[in-house]
């Protein structure tokens, strides 16, 4: 019985088509991967750092049925001024209040109780967001 043989003689021919596509391909992924980690980088960095105010809302408390006091902590530059807007929410998520807190130039620091009125009982209030003027 003579042996036949499927495959070409190891080392014999140089690599198959096969090898160079997959090696071209872990060279393609390496490159589009560190790409992508550095533009998701780029991005996190000027999103963060490109901020000029940013707030944080330290606890809220229901008054009574139409009312809620929300403390309100605001970081900024010296010179910064704009606004930050909290919102209040019921037991079904609709939004039954909302206020619109504006700071001034002179604190690199704002900490502020604010009182929202709200349409009825709230259960929940959070910070929309800050903005510059």
């Amino acid at each position: 019985m003579a042996v036949v043989r499927e495959q070409l003689p190891q080392g014999r021919y140089g690599r198959s088509a096969d090898q160079r596509a997959d090696r071209r391909l872990k060279i393609t992924g390496a490159v589009l991967g560190a790409l992508a980690v550095v533009l998701l980088g780029w991005y996190g960095y000027h999103s963060i750092a490109g901020q000029s105010v940013s707030g944080e809302l330290i606890k809220f408390k229901r008054i009574s049925a139409t009312s809620v006091e929300a403390h309100l902590e605001v970081r900024k530059k010296r010179d910064a001024t704009g606004a930050c807007t909290l919102r209040s929410l019921a037991e079904s998520g609709a939004e039954v209040g909302r206020k619109e807190v504006r700071f001034t130039k002179g604190e690199t620091r704002v900490d502020e109780v604010v009182t929202i009125r709200t349409t009825e009982s709230a259960t929940a209030t959070e910070l929309v967001g800050c903005t510059t003027d």
